[in-house]
């Protein structure tokens, strides 16, 4: 069978492809891509906002059209949570997020007998983290390892724990072996994932934290680069802070779920954190990791139901005091089903694009200050495109450079010559072996 894949969403929704198809090959089914002809397409769907749910729907759409015999095969956090627009769209098979082993079976037996099947379980009733293959296939230099499944902070504008559940982690000896793994193979880098990685161990024996984690990780790959993903601000602790420092293939990034730089948004919001906390977190990153310089990075919803030309600007104050490497600027969206998409005080939508605008104009000026700091960099490159190789240093910052080598999957010394709009351009100098 030739099946074809397509990804909406998150890094866990990217991850979880990338395991189905290591998944669907080893059972001797062929990869195609999704723009050409395939027996069975696999349509991996988002719905964190009703934008995400019209871009999936668009898809099984569009392919519908294109390939009206093909097998259309849906699975992921639209079809979780609303499992009722599926019986308006062409798809033969719904799948939700969960059983990614079985799913594989679903769809060569859907394929096989061409009869529609749902299978949908109740999220809520998850208990056990589901192991998938980690990484990805050949080519890539960074592989993700999904160490956490399932949220319950319930935030007012967020649906997702209702498409993921509870809260399941991967046991630190089985992610430290998948390290190891992911090392062996040839990936230099390797991030930290799931839908909420800073609950993860609270359903583990002994309620392990995430910092024995990355201990673990680090020490079952210590030629590979560990980077985390989104932390929540309570995660860094004088602790934390202490115990990361002394881990020299930690990258010293950290990027902080912040979402609004005002207490009175962050209670609407029901996030459990206020600007206190997270500039106490923001601090003590500084104070432990001065050598090199880290990367704070950060995401900002603004107009969120309530929010006065007062509290935006409160917000906009907030983030200039921290000085963010860079940061992911929202407008909010309404997600129906969610307490925010019901509150009072919705903001006109020419409101909310205007003050992502100005967001965005900031976060770029306290980008390109951070770009600044850099002199001599250690580049880990990737990939070959408009004529220059582009990398990432252990903070995250893009780098282009011109060569003649080959140099994907190879850590270099660069010379930084100029800063542009949100990367940095330079030179090669050596050839670095950490």
């Amino acid at each position: 069978m030739k099946a074809a894949f397509y990804t909406l969403g998150c890094k866990v929704n990217q991850y979880e492809t990338q395991a189905l198809e290591q998944l669907f090959t080893a059972r001797g089914h062929l990869l195609v891509p999704f723009e050409g002809e395939a027996d069975a397409y696999i349509i991996n769907t988002c719905t964190v906002t009703a934008v995400s749910d019209k871009k999936s729907r668009q898809t099984i759409r569009q392919v519908r059209k294109r390939a009206p015999d093909a097998l259309v095969a849906v699975c992921g956090c639209y079809p979780q949570t609303h499992p009722d627009d599926m019986a308006n769209l062409p798809v033969d098979l719904v799948a939700g997020t969960g059983d990614r082993q079985g799913f594989v079976e679903l769809v060569e037996n859907a394929y096989r007998e061409r009869q529609p099947v749902t299978a949908l379980d109740d999220v809520m009733k998850r208990r056990v983290f589901e192991p998938l293959p980690a990484g990805g296939l050949e080519g890539r230099t960074r592989a993700m390892l999904k160490v956490e499944d399932g949220c319950v902070n319930f935030c007012t504008y967020c649906i997702i724990p209702y498409a993921r559940g509870p809260v399941r982690s991967l046991p630190l000896q089985d992610a430290a072996a998948q390290a190891a793994k992911l090392a062996g193979e040839g990936y230099k880098e390797l991030v930290l994932t799931g839908i909420e990685i800073s609950s993860w161990g609270r359903d583990l024996a002994g309620k392990p934290e995430l910092i024995d984690l990355i201990e673990a990780v680090c020490a079952a790959a210590p030629d590979c680069r560990i980077r985390m993903g989104s932390l929540e601000p309570r995660t860094i602790t004088e602790e934390f802070c202490l115990r990361a420092a002394k881990l020299d293939n930690l990258c010293p990034h950290f990027h902080l779920s912040m979402q609004s730089g005002c207490d009175a948004t962050l209670k609407r919001m029901n996030r459990k954190y206020d600007t206190g906390r997270f500039m106490e977190s923001v601090g003590l990153i500084w104070k432990y990791f001065q050598n090199p310089v880290p990367a704070i990075t950060a995401d900002m919803i603004v107009g969120f139901p309530g929010e006065t030309d007062e509290e935006f600007y409160e917000s906009m104050d907030f983030i200039s005091r921290c000085a963010f490497a860079s940061m992911h600027i929202f407008p909010y969206s309404k997600r129906p089903g969610t307490p925010a998409a019901a509150m009072p005080g919705q903001v006109p939508k020419a409101v909310k694009e205007e003050r992502a605008r100005e967001a965005a104009r900031a976060a770029s000026r306290m980008e390109c200050s951070y770009m600044e700091w850099w002199d001599k960099v250690v580049v880990l490159f990737e990939e070959e495109r408009d004529g220059l190789w582009w990398g990432h240093t252990r903070q995250y910052c893009k780098v282009g450079v011109k060569s003649r080598e080959n140099l994907h999957n190879q850590l270099r010394k660069v010379q930084v010559s100029s800063v542009e709009d949100g990367y940095l351009l330079g030179e090669i100098l050596n050839l670095e072996n950490g």
